[in-house]
């Protein structure tokens, strides 16, 4: 008999290997265990003739019957015969789902890495699987750095006055311009189509309509996936963390290492700095990185310059420009206010913003662009002129350029605020965000009285009644921004899409008014009551807002943070109106000082010693603010109730 029906084509082919497909004819069979025939006793199988046997079933031993060579041969064929037709079935089923989703090329590429797998086994230079698990972990978008060579050119279309730069280029690389769009956050399983047109679909029809839309023309789910991996995993990312979904961490960490791969590439385009801005903007954990690596990109394609040919009608160039505003003003967003230098500064293409308003292209959202581009030229002047030194007192002649600056505010605010209408995506926010910029900008200006506030020379005698003038015009801007928050229900509908900045400077202007009410409360005319009547109901309207939000949003942890403030500095007893003669002194008021301790310890298990409770200026908190990165600690978010 060749074999019987039970023996599987693995078993038979294995003993065709030998030159017989009969059974071997086991001349002595093992019935016995280990355990028994090493003590020579019999061994007592089951009722089934399979172990453990009643000895070592008793004595709680291992039980095993060796076999023969032949039968652990056949067993092992067979074993992986059924798992290989396993495989088989898993791959036509990925087949399937492949076609479903339109993306052949997944099953491609795997066909294509089997075979060089093959390939290498036939050559007997199969990889270690150290190797392979190594690459495994590698960036669907990195891509291998080697070190260039240059030539020398000349553009026969320039003069002699050319860039220096620009005599020296590199050679190109044959085979560098592959498609990266083969490799992004669907195409690799991280989020399905569904979900990722959802998230495109909440970032074009509004959060992008904040930012004056930094992804420009309206596009579809192709042609975003066609344009960059980055740009795609940013808006998913921002799209998740505002719909509140679980897969803004797996968006998140996507995007990281999508960025992170292409710190050094040669390839990035427009598309990638636009992902970078949308990352910028949202995800506060990692602003200043993104922003930092979309200066740095833009200048390297030479955006800057493209103002020239924007300002003659070219399109290309228009939207190249535009896109060049937007890194400035991403790049102010958290340069000022966080006291860092900006990297961009007032060049030819900034100076020309207004021309820029003039071409055939421009529309309304670009109005706004540059009023933002407009506000923070100022908020650079304004760094510029009085520095980062917060323990310098003003002087003489710091008064005339806080008035100048002041009185640009205004009519930067004067001109834009009747030039915008109603928004179909965003309603009136856009003359609205004016006066919130407005008093964003009023409130860091006129912070800067208070620099030096106790130490000698603060309020000489020639200025005093300047500083107490620029003290009470910065408490009415902050005071501002809280009402708008407390009485504006649509500003309210805002919060859950405007950019991180926004939720910095609500809570700069809590703590800016709860310090001024409580520590300096006879330095400034104020109604202490009436200040801790607005915090209260801040806390209550963002408490309100933040109920439906996703734990990782900055202003979740503002709205904890500034209920965990109001209980600390203000106590129920609080105290009536300051008198109206109050006035600013020489010399700090006396203060309980264990009551401005205000280490916030339960801000998401993270320490925030003398976080907000500094001076007034932002420039001093700018350490405490650089490590408070809400959505990107990770290991400890992950512990969060």
């Amino acid at each position: 008999m060749e074999g019987s029906p039970s023996d599987s084509a693995a078993v038979l082919a294995l003993r065709e290997t030998f030159g017989d497909r009969k059974p071997p004819d086991i001349t002595r069979k093992i019935t016995a265990c280990v355990a028994c025939r090493k003590q020579k006793i019999k061994c007592h199988m089951g009722a089934n003739g399979q172990p453990p046997c009643t000895r070592c079933k008793k004595r709680g031993l291992s039980c095993t019957v060796n076999k023969s060579l032949q039968m652990i041969l056949e067993s092992d064929a067979s074993w992986k015969h059924i798992v290989d037709r396993k495989i088989r079935i898993l791959e036509a089923a990925l087949g399937k789902v492949a076609n479903h989703l339109s993306l052949p090329d997944l099953i491609d590429e795997a066909i294509d890495q089997d075979d060089e797998i093959n390939e290498d086994v036939e050559q007997g230079a199969m990889p270690t699987p150290s190797v392979r698990a190594g690459t495994a972990h590698i960036s669907p978008t990195a891509e291998r750095h080697t070190p260039l060579n240059f030539e020398v050119v000349m553009d026969p279309d320039s003069g002699p006055a050319a860039i220096p730069g620009s005599v020296v280029s590199p050679i190109a690389i044959p085979g560098m311009e592959t498609n990266r769009a083969d490799q992004d956050i669907i195409t690799r399983g991280v989020i399905s189509l569904e979900a990722a047109q959802r998230y495109l679909d909440i970032y074009q029809n509004r959060l992008d309509h904040f930012l004056y839309r930094i992804i420009g023309d309206r596009r579809d789910m192709a042609e975003v996936r066609s344009a960059s991996p980055l740009l795609l995993a940013a808006i998913c990312a921002v799209g998740a963390l505002h719909l509140a979904t679980s897969d803004f961490e797996k968006c998140y960490q996507e995007f990281a290492s999508i960025a992170a791969s292409q710190t050094f590439s040669r390839r990035n385009t427009v598309d990638d700095i636009r992902g970078l801005c949308v990352a910028a903007f949202w995800l506060s954990g990692i602003s200043w990185t993104c922003v930092g690596a979309a200066v740095r990109i833009a200048t390297e394609i030479q955006l800057h310059r493209s103002i020239f040919q924007a300002l003659r009608g070219d399109r290309t160039h228009y939207q190249r420009t535009r896109l060049y505003y937007l890194v400035f003003v991403c790049d102010h967003h958290f340069s000022v206010a966080y006291g860092r230098p900006p990297m961009t500064r007032r060049d030819d293409a900034i100076r020309a913003c207004m021309q820029f308003l003039e071409t055939e292209n421009a529309v309304e959202d670009d109005q706004r662009l540059i009023s933002q581009v407009q506000f923070w030229s100022v908020g650079s002047d304004i760094y510029e002129t009085f520095g980062i030194d917060v323990e310098r007192p003003l002087d003489s002649s710091m008064i005339e350029p806080l008035r100048r600056f002041s009185i640009s505010l205004d009519s930067i605010r004067n001109e834009w605020t009747r030039r915008f209408r109603l928004n179909e995506y965003v309603g009136d926010y856009p003359r609205k965000g004016v006066g919130l910029h407005y008093h964003f900008a009023k409130l860091y200006l006129f912070s800067m009285a208070f620099r030096g506030i106790g130490k000698p020379g603060f309020k000489a005698a020639d200025v005093a009644l300047d500083i107490d003038e620029s003290a009470n015009t910065a408490v009415l801007s902050a005071t501002a921004i809280l009402r708008a928050v407390n009485d504006d229900e649509e500003i309210q509908g805002f919060l859950n899409g405007l950019p991180s900045y926004f939720d910095l400077m609500i809570a700069f202007a809590v703590v800016f008014v709860l310090k001024v009410a409580t520590k300096y409360a006879a330095s400034v005319r104020v109604d202490t009551s009436e200040i801790r009547s607005l915090v209260e109901e801040l806390v209550v309207v963002l408490k309100r807002i933040t109920s439906n939000m996703h734990p990782r949003h900055l202003l979740v942890s503002v709205a904890k943070g500034a209920e965990n403030l109001l209980e600390r500095c203000c106590p129920q007893e609080v105290t009536g109106p300051v008198p109206s003669n109050a006035h600013v002194t020489m010399n700090e008021p006396n203060f309980d000082q264990n009551l401005f301790d205000m280490s916030v310890d339960d801000w998401n298990g993270t320490s925030f010693n003398n976080f907000f409770m500094h001076e007034f200026d932002f420039l001093t908190n700018q350490g405490q603010m650089n490590g408070y990165q809400p959505d990107m600690n990770w290991t400890g978010m992950q512990q969060m109730p």
